[in-house]
């Protein structure tokens, strides 16, 4: 048994596992596991430069993250970085901030590793399930891109794109620096061309598909899920392994699309941080059922997070 942490800073959010790890068994008892929403890719799809706001939020998160990793007693840290990181010009300043918080190098990973540790993290625990069919499409739907990655005991295929639910809210939602409340059908046709764009691209080197069963990961997702079960609270008991169809994904992106900001912040379960960025993620979403033909998304709270762990196990 090992005592790992795993850290996986987004576009949006930065989030902690503290975990023992057992190879032998392949079990994840999880200690400590946690999520803070930074905004790190703020304006970097139009700059190509991390915010000096966005960076002191992000680093604020690590000081508390660093004080959990030592009072657990972690023999192990790894800090995964991800789209934003990979994009910023200055990532110099974000890679220096944490090592001098953390004491470890935060790796600034491809999009296909990213893929790959999002695929074990789903995957690993559905293991002589009868109910969910192979092949896996195992769907990561981020603040700065989206990985797709088809596979079985492993992965076979995997390619990341650049549509997140951070990149296209401030790539087509945004006017005079607010987000349109509610936007108006050019920019929701903007971005359903951009999504439809990268799903393209993704099937050039996935078999998307061939898939038979859909696994959801990352906020979007399980945000989505918490909406269709209208939970008086963000459950992660309850959203994890959820089941929701098509249809109903369907009329909450429809939802979400229409309504206005202060009508998303009243949902119970909705995170503050995702109330602006949760129309496009579903839109993403929906996009990749209907590409795919997929009647149903089952949903997980495990994902990149509890691969890196594994990782580092």
């Amino acid at each position: 048994m090992t005592r790992v942490a795993a850290v996986d800073c987004g576009t949006n959010s930065i989030r902690l596992l503290v975990a023992d790890a057992d190879p032998a068994t392949g079990e994840l008892t999880e200690l400590d596991r946690r999520m803070t929403i930074v905004r790190l890719g703020q304006g970097v799809d139009r700059t190509g430069r991390l915010a000096p706001e966005a960076l002191e939020r992000t680093f604020a998160a690590c000081r508390e993250y660093a004080e959990v990793v030592k009072e657990h007693g972690a023999e192990r840290v790894r800090f995964v970085a991800t789209s934003a990181s990979r994009d910023a010009e200055n990532r110099e300043d974000f890679t220096r901030g944490v090592l001098d918080i953390l004491g470890v190098e935060p790796e600034v990973i491809s999009g296909d590793r990213e893929a790959e540790f999002s695929f074990t993290g789903a995957t690993k625990e559905l293991t002589g399930r009868t109910d969910l069919a192979r092949p896996y499409l195992v769907v990561d739907i981020g603040g700065g891109s989206t990985e797709f990655v088809v596979g079985d005991d492993h992965v076979r295929a995997a390619r990341s794109v650049d549509i997140g639910c951070v990149r296209m809210t401030e790539r087509h939602l945004v006017r005079d620096g607010k987000v349109s409340d509610p936007p108006a059908a050019e920019q929701i046709a903007a971005i359903r061309a951009d999504v439809e764009a990268a799903l393209d691209l993704a099937e050039r080197t996935v078999p998307l598909r061939e898939a038979r069963t859909l696994v959801g990961l990352a906020g979007s997702v399980t945000t989505v899920s918490a909406i269709a079960q209208e939970l008086p609270e963000y459950d992660s008991a309850r959203i994890h392994h959820s089941r929701i169809s098509r249809e109903r994904v369907r009329g909450i992106t429809e939802w979400l699309l229409r309504s206005t900001h202060a009508e998303r912040a009243a949902v119970p379960s909705m995170h503050p941080g995702r109330v602006d960025v949760i129309g496009a993620g579903a839109l993403v979403l929906l996009a990749i059922m209907e590409r795919t033909g997929a009647e149903e998304v089952v949903v997980s709270e495990h994902d990149i997070l509890d691969g890196i762990a594994w990782s580092v196990a």
